[in-house]
């Protein structure tokens, strides 16, 4: 599992930082950011809850 943000996208709610903080984070740049590329099956869970929140539909999960 591999997340990725679209910057394009994001509209910086942090949501998804809100639900798995260990996956994503927001920066400076008002933007949410990725910081564990790749996350353990222990947040997969927390990945996919965090995914299916975004409301731009921003994060995509690449199953490597």
């Amino acid at each position: 599992m591999r997340p990725e943000i679209d910057e394009s996208l994001c509209i910086g709610d942090a949501i998804c930082s809100d639900i798995c903080p260990e996956v994503f984070e927001m920066r400076d740049d008002n933007l949410a950011h990725v910081i564990n590329e790749a996350p353990g099956e222990d947040l997969a869970d927390s990945v996919r809850e965090a995914t299916d929140a975004c409301p731009t539909a921003a994060i995509t999960i690449h199953e490597d």
